[in-house]
């Protein structure tokens, strides 16, 4: 049985709306298909409503204590008003908040931050020695605020274990698209990444990207079709005829279709796929046995082969 996760988005004063909304609305995206996900929104404050900076005001918010995270659930921070972060009265003020952070990242949650929310998670200590990023206009503030911070410049995001922290704005996006690839593989963070036309997830100091979503960044029904059968079926055999079954059409048509419309083959895709989902499953420790029927392959020796081939690439 696959366990929910809660995924807490703190909702500070004076809040960046899409440092919260663009990572809220990538996991309502992946709840809304299957993903076993609970969405709920605290303020770090006494009251149900916080207005944020562009003036909207949000409602009916829960307080941060009433949630006591499990192993697993996931604790979002969102950015804020640059002026709240200078202030030391607004840190005072929430200390009961930094101890509810800590114990939930001791007690084995994720925390991840957007932009400036990178500030609550140094305030409360847990980024102390840890890998971290910011928005790049507060390095230099957030390091001499908080000089115990492992600090990383010119970063998407990082990821040091349980502490995420991105760059801000639309790079929340990027990490919650991670988040979701890290917990329900490629498939799912696929879907959703198409479903609000993000078609390139950039990955951690932007490395590699994704074989399933680096030839997406298209409009093709068709072919979009045939990668997801893919896909979804990558421990069975699936022919040029099937295929081209799926989307009803020739063999031929399809073959010319794909290159024109991704710049590779049908083939070469596949072997892709094939060989990311391999890399992940070793990384899991999983036998070559095993890594052979998921991933549709007749042998070990093709296991070999092929992480041979890709593992530099893909690293």
């Amino acid at each position: 049985m696959i366990t929910e996760k809660t995924i807490v988005f703190i909702v500070p004063p004076r809040v960046h709306l899409l440092d919260l909304t663009g990572a809220a609305h990538i996991f309502y995206e992946a709840a809304d298909m299957g993903a076993p996900l609970r969405l709920v929104f605290a303020s770090p404050d006494e009251g149900e409503m916080v207005q944020s900076t562009a003036g909207l005001v949000l409602g009916r918010l829960g307080h941060f204590s009433n949630y006591t995270l499990q192993p697993g659930d996931y604790v979002f921070v969102p950015g804020l008003e640059s002026d709240l972060l200078l202030s030391e009265s607004f840190y005072g003020e929430r200390s009961a908040f930094f101890e509810w952070l800590r114990e939930a990242y001791e007690g084995g949650a994720n925390v991840a931050s957007v932009c400036t929310g990178a500030f609550l998670l140094a305030a409360s200590g847990i980024l102390d020695g840890k890998l971290c990023t910011t928005h790049w206009k507060f390095y230099r503030t957030i390091r001499e605020m908080f000089p115990a911070i492992d600090l990383k410049e010119n970063r998407l995001f990082t990821d040091a274990g349980r502490l995420l922290t991105s760059a801000g704005v639309a790079s929340g996006i990027d990490l919650a698209l991670y988040v979701l690839e890290k917990e329900y593989g490629t498939t799912l963070a696929g879907r959703v990444a198409r479903e609000v036309v993000v078609y390139h997830r950039r990955g951690e100091g932007d490395p590699q990207l994704s074989v399933y979503l680096q030839y997406r960044n298209h409009l093709n029904g068709r072919v979009h079709r045939v990668q997801e059968h893919l896909s979804a079926h990558l421990a069975e055999k699936c022919t040029l005829s099937d295929l081209a079954e799926v989307v009803g059409t020739s063999s031929r048509n399809l073959t010319r279709l794909f290159r024109e419309t991704t710049g590779i083959t049908i083939g070469l895709y596949h072997e892709k796929l094939r060989a990311e989902e391999a890399l992940r499953l070793e990384r899991l420790g999983h036998t070559r046995d095993f890594i052979a029927e998921a991933c549709g392959l007749s042998s070990t020796n093709q296991v070999r082969h092929l992480l041979n081939k890709y593992r530099e690439a893909m690293a």
